[in-house]
């Protein structure tokens, strides 16, 4: 990687959900205010900006990543997808989409977008997850607004639908699991 200096503007290019796009950056631009405002991807939210609540969650080359904890130009050359990528270009939402619907999943949505694009990845690796590892996966996002039930019950039907495994049920509680120190 070429190396930067302070206040120098280069230019990034990436692929962002399947179009090819530049823009200048400073070295010091993060992925998520660089997909929001020199590209116009709004749908990554910024919550933390220390990589711990989740809405900025977006796909770098199929792996879900913390756009606030990147920097833009490291995205050079890579395809990355926002939330805006799910939904086919006729509008109709992919299944975990409308499982999120279904399942009433969200609220105010700030923090759907990052939850939705961590669970792309997670059962396109993972289709028969189970609650627990769907609870383990959810700890690292936060949402103030709806209990997590409804976002637990959207992601078992979501993943029901792709595999047919997993019985779809209420959680038996409202909270994730902890990620138990090692």
């Amino acid at each position: 990687m070429k190396r930067l200096k302070r206040g120098e503007r280069v230019r990034v290019s990436l692929n962002l959900n399947g179009r090819k796009l530049a823009a200048e950056a400073e070295p010091r631009t993060l992925l998520c205010d660089f997909l929001r405002y020199a590209l116009g991807a709004t749908g990554t939210h910024v919550g933390c900006e220390h990589g711990v609540c989740g809405a900025c969650t977006v796909l770098i080359d199929g792996v879900a990543t913390r756009s606030c904890l990147t920097l833009a130009v490291q995205a050079e050359g890579h395809e990355v997808k926002t939330v805006e990528s799910l939904a086919g270009a006729d509008g109709v939402l992919n299944p975990l989409q409308q499982a999120f619907r279904d399942n009433h999943a969200l609220q105010c949505g700030f923090c759907t977008p990052g939850i939705l694009m961590s669970f792309t990845d997670y059962l396109a690796r993972n289709p028969h997850a189970s609650e627990a590892d769907i609870r383990d996966v959810l700890s690292g996002h936060l949402c103030r607004c709806t209990g997590y039930a409804g976002i637990v019950a959207a992601i078992k039907q979501a993943a029901a639908g792709v595999n047919g495994l997993i019985e779809v049920t209420q959680p038996s509680r409202s909270f994730p699991r902890k990620r138990e120190s090692r």
